[in-house]
């Protein structure tokens, strides 16, 4: 895929944030902060159009890099990985995928990663669907972390500007962004 056929891809899917996730008024957000918009990053992912654009700009960016899985924090991440996986399937390129848990859960296999088996040592890109600190990113990097799973970048949808970049660095991720809060033009 060339780099005019992402920046086409990123117009669309910005217009289709704008029209369909793009809300106004007072909101509350994961991270505890007020906000006078919210982006719902869902209703983008969970529609067809949506999910295959985000997937094919997330392909596009990570053709290039030696990675072995690609997956994030529920519930931002979990249409994302599908889309990737499916896409990935299609254009003959598969990706394995996964999907965080806050914790793990208490039944069945009691894992906190769900999706095919990791090894340790194994490289990760996380995927979530906007960013405003980080702290779900953060929290799903700490879990990859402690099985030995490396992720050291992300990509989102939306960065929303709001300190995400700076904490996900401390954590020592660097994140990458389809696009900007700024690209609204609010």
């Amino acid at each position: 895929m060339e780099e005019q056929d992402i920046g086409e891809l990123k117009k669309q899917l910005l217009a289709l944030l704008k029209k369909e996730a793009l809300k106004k008024g007072e909101f509350v957000l994961s991270s505890g902060k007020i906000s006078n918009y919210y982006l719902d990053g869902r209703v983008i992912t969970l529609a067809p159009e949506g999910a295959y654009l985000v997937a094919s700009i997330i392909l596009g960016l990570i053709k290039d890099r030696d990675i072995d899985a690609i997956g994030g924090p529920t519930l931002g991440a979990d249409p994302i990985v599908g889309a990737i996986a499916c896409l990935s399937h299609i254009r003959k390129i598969p990706i394995k995928t996964f999907i965080v848990r806050k914790t793990a859960k208490e039944h069945g296999t009691q894992r906190q990663i769900e999706g095919p088996a990791l090894k340790k040592g194994s490289k990760v890109i996380l995927v979530d669907d906007v960013a405003t600190t980080g702290k779900a990113l953060i929290e799903a990097k700490q879990a990859l972390d402690q099985i030995g799973i490396k992720a050291d970048e992300a990509i989102v949808i939306v960065d929303r500007d709001e300190g995400a970049r700076e904490n996900l660095a401390k954590a020592g991720c660097k994140l990458e962004s389809i696009l900007k809060v700024k690209d609204f033009e609010l």
